[in-house]
Formats: structure tokens, C-alpha cells, sequence
């Protein structure tokens, strides 16, 4: 009942606000090398694993899932908004958009060379994420990558923080302990990128993103 209730809060509140995302973040990317940096690595070691295709959940309005499409990769989108999907749909159509739960992903087990989840877990109460980990890992070919993007809680300490989010309630999270969470999902960690934040940044968090590989 509680993850039935979580989902259907977020999917509203991202449905309401998904035309004023859209706009804030269609050029997201363009002032920020790291962020395209670690993508670009991503799709490196994702086409190096041997390719396959590749699941962008919580892929939003689509603007990432279309730059990993400009890298070469075979990529599609996942999101829980039905509106944040048709706006996907109408950006790039050429691309493929679905409506989806990362808790229940509609995929085969070990399909994927890779998955990206770049802030999309934000929204995860802390213990319904070891079972969305686990779906990240059964979709995965062996030796697939993942992608984890989210926020910094402060110090290991503190596992897990609310925080105030624009849209619905976030978490944030203790880089240490999510690894050890994706460790016990099968899911190794290969390199990890933190960025600090801009004195210009409304949330003085720092962005973590978590590179992990499926045995």
C-alpha cells in the first residue's frame, strides 16, 4: 500500500509539473561538462560490454535519453508520468517511450547492456530500494553497467535525508551505503564521480553518480 501510494503521489506531482521540467531542463546538459563527461563514459563502457540496449528510467521529458541516442547508443525511456512521456514523445520522436514503474520493469531478465537511472531514485522511500536495485540487476546482461545519479546526505553517518524536493518529498543518500546496497544486489562498483555544488546552486548537496557493473 505504501509503495502503491508513493507511486501514484509522484506520478501526479510530475504529471502537474512536467510542461514547466520540460522547459527548465530540455538544455540541461549544456553547461555542464561533468555530467556529459560521465554519460559519455557510460556509453563507452556500455558499447565496450558488447552493446545491447539500454533502459533510461525515469527518463522525464527525454532530453537524456535522446543525448544517449546521440552517442550511439540503443536507447529507450521508462517513466512513471504519462505526461512526462507524451511530451518525450512529441520532443524526439524517433524515440521510444514508455509508461513504467522501476519497481516492475516490463523486461526480460538479463536483456540490457545498460541502465541509467540519473536522479529518478530520489523519490524511493529507503525501504523499497533494495527491491528496485534487484530489478536494476535482473534486467541486466552479465557484465551490463549502471548508471546511479542522486544526492549526497551528509556523511555516512546519515544513511539517508529527506529533503524538501520542488515537485514531491526526496531523499538523499549516503554514497558508502548505496554501494554497499548495490554490492548486495550483485551489482559491483567501477567508479564514482561527486560533484560539489556551485555557490549559484539552490541545494548546496553534493551530486553523486555511482558507475556499477553486473557481474
Amino acid at each position: 500500500m505504501v509503495e502503491h501510494d508513493v507511486l501514484n503521489t509522484t506520478r501526479e506531482a510530475y504529471d502537474a509539473a512536467a510542461a514547466t521540467y520540460a522547459e527548465m531542463f530540455r538544455d540541461s546538459l549544456h553547461d555542464r561538462p561533468l555530467d556529459r563527461a560521465v554519460l559519455n563514459a557510460f556509453a563507452e563502457v556500455v558499447t565496450a560490454g558488447g552493446g545491447g540496449e539500454v533502459a533510461d528510467l525515469g527518463c522525464g521529458p527525454g532530453h537524456i535519453t535522446a543525448y544517449l541516442d546521440e552517442l550511439g547508443l540503443a536507447v529507450f525511456g521508462i517513466d512513471t508520468s504519462p505526461v512526462m512521456i507524451e511530451l518525450a514523445r512529441q520532443a524526439y520522436p524517433g524515440l521510444r517511450f514508455d509508461v513504467g514503474s522501476m519497481a516492475a520493469l516490463d523486461i526480460a531478465d538479463g536483456v540490457l547492456g545498460g541502465v541509467l537511472s540519473r536522479w529518478s531514485i530520489i523519490h524511493t522511500p529507503p525501504q523499497e530500494l533494495p527491491a528496485v536495485l534487484a530489478e536494476f540487476h535482473r534486467v541486466l546482461a552479465p557484465g551490463g553497467h549502471l548508471l546511479l545519479g542522486f544526492s549526497a546526505s551528509e556523511g555516512p553517518s546519515q544513511p539517508t535525508q529527506v529533503f524538501d524536493h520542488a515537485v514531491t518529498p526526496a531523499y538523499r543518500w549516503s554514497p558508502d551505503h548505496l554501494a554497499a546496497m548495490l554490492r548486495t544486489s550483485g551489482l559491483t562498483e567501477v567508479a564514482r564521480m561527486v560533484r560539489e555544488p556551485e555557490p549559484t546552486d539552490r541545494r548546496q548537496f553534493q551530486e553523486i553518480q555511482l558507475l556499477a557493473r553486473k557481474a
